[in-house]
């Protein structure tokens, strides 16, 4: 994970210093003079080589400290933990909801494959497949907030001062995230119980007399897993990308609206504290998908 941390820093470092977008006209505005742009760029320590740039902010990164915003002088590090923590319950939301939709559709359709509802299971996954996100959270929105009424619309309570309402404000978001997340896990899952149930240790158990049903829970549920948790771990990673646009439109204070905000004030450490912060999210993820091939297939703990 290091390495991969340190490349995806550096990366995004020289990025952020190749755009157009310069802070200091972005704080003190087109009509600052020379003299005053010299001295706020020194106090910031923009006017150092590249190198010493990356290497001050690297040193300070291991000790925990991603620096203080160049607009808010607020230190990064507490301001990406307040977005961060939303951000996941908004993802983390839409995989439950995910979870709970796709997995139980996948394995209804393959218990009943060729049949009409396995037809009807595979319409309604390339529906879900083709509605993006964002016009989907936008419809909600416009239906269940504005016209029904039955949730806010824009906004995020903190679950310390209402859990009722935190509940409230993220079902709609999250319903957004999780319905492309949702089908594409119904497919997968269909696909791999397929071929679990046209598998030899599932034909010698209907040879030895098994409930159908418990040959489906016990034996092929498990076994056809393992491919879907992959799907899971990327899935993952695209429901954290996905929020942010989400969380735009349903005006959630979390990590997308400091991504977007940074890119556009050019407010370097905050860009790059996130993108690291993303990084590592993804990082854990595929680690704790590889912990999850080992509970599932013991072929893999043995190795």
């Amino acid at each position: 994970m290091i390495p991969i941390l340190l490349a995806v820093s550096l990366f995004t470092f020289l990025l952020t210093r190749m755009t157009s977008t310069d802070p200091v006209t972005q704080i003190l505005g087109p009509g600052a003079s020379d003299a005053d742009r010299a001295e706020y760029a020194q106090k910031l320590g923009l006017d150092l080589p590249l190198a010493q740039q990356f290497l001050a902010w690297l040193g300070a990164a291991l000790r925990g400290d991603l620096g203080v915003s160049l607009y808010t002088a607020l230190p990064v590090a507490p301001t990406l933990l307040d977005g961060v923590s939303v951000t996941l319950c908004l993802a983390l939301a839409g995989m439950v909801l995910a979870l709970c939709m796709g997995i139980p559709l996948g394995i209804w359709a393959a218990v009943r494959h060729g049949s009409w509802a396995d037809r009807l299971l595979s319409t309604i996954v390339s529906l879900g497949l083709a509605v993006p996100s964002i016009w989907l959270a936008l419809l909600l929105s416009l239906a269940f907030a504005v016209h029904l009424q039955w949730f806010q619309v824009v906004g995020y309570t903190p679950f310390s001062q209402d859990p009722v309402n935190w509940a409230r404000g993220l079902v709609l978001p999250a319903f957004a995230l999780s319905v492309h997340t949702a089908s594409v896990l119904a497919r997968q899952t269909r696909s791999a119980m397929i071929d679990a149930m046209h598998s030899s240790y599932v034909h010698a158990l209907r040879a030895r007399g098994l409930p159908p049903r418990l040959i489906v829970v016990r034996y092929a549920v498990r076994n056809a897993m393992s491919p879907v948790l992959s799907v899971m771990a990327i899935q993952m990673s695209v429901l954290v990308g996905a929020s942010v646009a989400v969380e735009r439109i349903f005006a959630v204070p979390a990590l997308g609206t400091l991504l977007i905000d940074s890119v556009v004030r050019g407010d370097f450490p905050v860009l790059q504290g996130a993108v690291v912060v993303v990084a590592t999210i993804v990082l854990l993820v595929n680690l704790a998908t590889d912990v999850g091939y080992g509970l599932v297939n013991p072929k893999v703990r043995a190795h």
